[in-house]
């Protein structure tokens, strides 16, 4: 059975391949890639020889691509054939996957600013925290329940660097220690994402010199990926607050990221964050005012 349904999937990918690119070739004009109408047309849009000339490729091959036969195609070949129908990023990655192939990773831009979508969605979070961080884990935007509640202030430009250097997020996080391994690597493995981008390697150079404590940990080359977390504070106004912190990817900005804590259930967080949040004046307290962080129930953090 197993087989037949590969079979039948297989078969199926051919036949909407041959659907997309024919779909794609009568869009297109000669005039749209710089090549003469040459004469009357049957049908609108390019003809099979225009596409493998511009694709460089031979007609026949690309004849035998768009009728959905089983023959070998390259990355470098389907990008070609992409530019020659004018495809757009996500038009290209269909055609990737149609193709049997892994959609190539979008370039992800070093930072940008939320969309006014996804800016709504993280003010109407609260009064739960939440907040946008860039591929090199600089904030783009935060809501005032994650400044309130994880006691981020003015000078905290970079999740990362707040992990390491700002004493009262320390304090109010009841396993910190536990937690830096694990932020540490998956701060590496996101830099080994992009390995031509320096800009990781300057944020933990510079982080290093001034934490000795992520400097030991930096030196591990110890890498992890999470998606998922569970944290906890202990928040001197509000008491023990428990969430789960879910990482979702910004697919209109690649590398960027939407994290959003929800309160654990079974714990009475919701009810807590709820009154701290409406409180008339908040004020984000001194360090030295905040409870040593007990040892709450929870597993511990791999999320800063």
């Amino acid at each position: 059975m197993a087989s037949g349904d590969s079979f039948v999937s297989r078969d199926s990918r051919r036949t909407e391949l041959r659907e997309f690119l024919r779909s794609r070739r009568a869009r297109v004009s000669p005039a749209d890639v710089g090549m003469p109408a040459g004469g009357r047309r049957r049908t609108p849009g390019l003809r099979r020889e225009e596409v493998a000339v511009l694709a460089g490729v031979g007609v026949s091959w690309y004849t035998w691509l768009e009728q959905g036969r089983d023959i070998k195609v390259s990355e470098e070949v389907l990008d070609a054939i992409a530019r020659a129908l004018l495809l757009g990023a996500a038009e290209r990655a269909h055609l990737y996957r149609l193709a049997g192939l892994n959609a190539p990773e979008r370039s992800a831009r070093p930072s940008v600013a939320p969309s006014p979508e996804v800016q709504r969605l993280l003010d109407s979070w609260s009064p739960r925290p939440g907040y946008v961080r860039d591929r090199h884990w600089n904030f783009t935007a935060v809501n005032d329940a994650a400044r309130v509640v994880f006691g981020y202030g003015e000078n905290d430009h970079n999740c990362l660097v707040s992990f390491f250097t700002n004493v009262r997020y320390r304090v109010l996080h009841c396993h910190w220690a536990e937690a830096a391994p694990d932020v540490a690597a998956a701060f590496r493995a996101d830099a080994a994402r992009y390995p031509d981008d320096g800009e990781f390697e300057r944020i933990a150079g510079d982080l290093a010199a001034v934490s000795p404590e992520f400097a030991e940990l930096w030196e591990r080359h110890d890498a992890a990926e999470h998606t998922n977390a569970v944290k906890a504070v202990d928040h001197p106004e509000a008491g023990t607050l428990v969430f789960d912190a879910t990482l979702l990817p910004l697919p209109e900005h690649p590398g960027h990221h939407l994290i959003l804590h929800n309160p654990r259930p079974g714990t009475d967080t919701q009810q807590r964050v709820e009154a701290l949040m409406r409180q008339p004046s908040l004020v984000v307290p001194h360090p030295g005012q905040a409870d040593t962080a007990h040892d709450a129930d929870a597993p511990a953090e791999s999320l800063p």
